[in-house]
């Protein structure tokens, strides 16, 4: 049974109690990612993830860490698309150390300019370390052939230039902006005693909280028209990334059921039709995958392979007799029984975990400001049958929006593209 609460100061909470496991986990999520940011301050939400770790006026990085480290606790934190979130897991008697971190983070942290200056050293070289990676690489450059012209299309970390032009005025009003009440859910769950727990956050996140009430302004001002594209970037790779993009579903709607159990049975398990076909019967291929991806106004569904490159046009052709297969025949009696099962077990399996279940009920809380309960997510997924499923592989697969993105070492990339071309856009 969840439990919801509102503090004194406006911040939102979940919480769910477990009182067999003895361990809580606690994160503290904003409603604030890279799809709030314009070009010029690419990079800027991440920045502040990193700036409140480096000090506070109550403590040092150093203080910071070892508040959690010395009770055998772990702390991190991630930004995302759509929001970022600090978490800590420490075993249950130790909550009262990391809300009181947590809190000192959020309200104290000092964001001084030796720090700020330092940091964005640390996060080129995290830039360098992502730019290495082909597989991150092909994600970017689907988001901006699909997004471009919006904030969906910018890359988290932010770019060389627009994170060596931060200063510090511009961080702290971003901050100040961003970082309110109003846009914040503190998410908890394992063996806790909700009262006295209350007690605690409305002490250390409102009596010396700076975070000043304002509007969430967390909608994109402009929805991505969605048309036949083609990005790609040439690479000294020995394995070429390709990416198939086209729209999804947004989030908060219920197609995202039956697209889930109908992506299970076509790539998203290792007994897929994709993961079969492509890897284990034809050896083409060391990983496939596809997945949906789920935003406030709209949502894409993502093909993914890692290949040789002169494979790149039989993997192609391959991918998309499979789409053209699925569209045709839809999904037998027997994969929408097997995937909804499949899903459901997963499901389950996940929320053991105290981490996961404090994630899953803080992000809904977040995005959809509304926690659905196990039952009623288990409930939506044996409810899907094969209509919903035509529906969805109907909106999905839609020529007309497919996009594609490779990065590898091809000679001839026109020649690639106009084949690529005629495969999925003709």
């Amino acid at each position: 049974m969840y439990i919801k609460e509102k503090l004194n100061n406006g911040i939102r909470v979940v919480m769910e109690e477990i009182p067999y496991v003895n361990s809580v986990s606690i994160g503290v999520l904003v409603n604030n990612g890279s799809i709030k940011e314009k070009d010029d301050l690419n990079g800027i939400s991440h920045f502040i993830e990193h700036m409140l770790f480096k000090g506070t006026s109550n403590r040092s990085a150093k203080e910071l860490a070892e508040s959690i480290d010395d009770v055998g606790g772990q702390i991190n934190a991630f930004t995302g698309t759509e929001y970022t979130c600090f978490y800590v897991r420490v075993l249950d008697k130790h909550l009262p150390i990391a809300i009181d971190v947590l809190s000192d983070m959020l309200n104290n942290s000092t964001f001084g300019e030796k720090d700020i200056e330092k940091e964005k050293g640390v996060i080129i070289e995290e830039i360098n370390m992502y730019l290495d990676s082909p597989e991150d690489i092909v994600y970017d450059i689907l988001s901006e052939t699909m997004f471009e012209n919006t904030s969906l299309a910018l890359p988290i970390l932010g770019t060389y230039e627009t994170v060596s032009n931060l200063d510090r005025d511009t961080i702290m009003n971003y901050y100040k902006r961003h970082y309110t009440t109003e846009n914040i859910v503190i998410s908890i769950v394992g063996n806790f005693q909700y009262r006295e727990t209350i007690a605690m956050l409305n002490e250390c996140f409102y009596k010396t909280s700076p975070i000043e009430m304002g509007l969430n302004d967390g909608m994109m001002e402009d929805i991505p028209e969605i048309s036949q594209n083609i990005g790609y970037k040439l690479k000294d790779t020995e394995q070429l990334n390709l990416c198939v993009g086209m729209e999804g579903v947004k989030r908060g709607s219920d197609d995202i059921y039956p697209l889930l159990v109908m992506n299970n049975t076509f790539g998203g398990s290792m007994s897929s039709r994709l993961f079969q076909r492509l890897r284990e019967e034809m050896g083409l291929v060391y990983s496939v995958y596809s997945h949906p991806t789920s935003f406030e106004n709209i949502g894409a569904f993502t093909v993914y392979a890692g290949l040789s490159v002169n494979q790149i046009l039989n993997v192609a052709k391959l991918v998309n007799e499979d789409i053209e297969d699925l569209k045709d025949n839809l999904i037998t009696d027997y994969e929408l029984i097997r995937s909804k099962e499949q899903l459901k077990g997963n499901y389950i399996l996940g929320m053991e975990s105290t981490s996961n279940r404090m994630f899953e009920i803080g992000k809904s809380e977040l995005l959809l400001n509304k926690v659905l309960s196990p039952e009623d997510i288990l409930n939506k997924i044996d409810k899907v049958q094969m209509v919903d499923i035509e529906r969805v592989v109907t909106n999905i697969f839609n020529r007309d929006k497919y996009n594609i993105a490779y990065v590898g070492k091809l000679s001839d990339p026109e020649k690639i593209n106009n084949n690529l071309k005629e495969i999925f856009f003709s």
